[in-house]
């Protein structure tokens, strides 16, 4: 079995975290074994600890900002050195959210010789991510931090995407995310040709 590899992308609220974990779901049905690397949740378990990491951290995520690009790319790197024997699949969750994020994630596949990587663009209007970010009520959550975190992903997240959307060793998928869960899940199953 060789080995693949999915990358959601989208707005926030777009429902990528969601999508995600129902993929792995889905492998793990399929007997395939999955890594499953999100990095958003190690960025708030290093916002807690009692050190300058954790200080920093803490007062970027308060204060709506994005996190120094060498971060999410050790924290991606360090879950695939550890984890990654060659048999697993790899499903990356709220990587790549820069362009020198996206080149570091190419070398990696092109490391460990990952053929035609997946790349899951969730395509939602930004009113309806605004919308969305709005009704789940986080701390997190407030309009003018909602609206920071949508002009980044015109100005930084779309550079990315871009970058493996000219490549033509990926698969590139785009899917409506303007749909039920269900219906997007399916989408992306069909669109994978499992």
């Amino acid at each position: 079995m060789n080995s693949q590899a999915f990358v959601f992308f989208g707005r926030s609220g777009c429902g990528k975290g969601t999508q995600a974990k129902l993929l792995v779901n889905f492998l793990k049905s399929k007997s395939r074994e999955v890594i499953y690397v999100e990095t958003g949740s190690t960025f708030r378990e290093l916002a807690k600890q009692d050190n300058l990491v954790g200080k920093n951290i803490n007062d970027i995520l308060k204060n709506g900002i994005l996190i120094p690009v060498f971060l999410p790319i050790w924290i991606w790197t360090k879950i695939i050195v550890e984890n990654f024997s060659g048999k697993e699949d790899m499903i990356l969750d709220g990587v790549c959210r820069r362009r020198e994020e996206s080149i570091a994630l190419d070398s990696a596949f092109d490391f460990y010789k990952i053929e035609k990587p997946n790349i899951i663009l969730m395509k939602v209007s930004k009113e309806w991510s605004y919308n969305r970010m709005m009704e789940r009520k986080r701390a997190d959550d407030t309009p003018e931090k909602i609206q920071n975190r949508l002009n980044w992903y015109e100005q930084d997240v779309v550079p990315s995407i871009e970058y493996f959307h000219d490549k033509k060793n990926y698969n590139f998928i785009e899917i409506n995310g303007e749909q039920t869960i269900e219906n997007v899940h399916k989408d992306i199953i069909k669109a994978l040709n499992f």
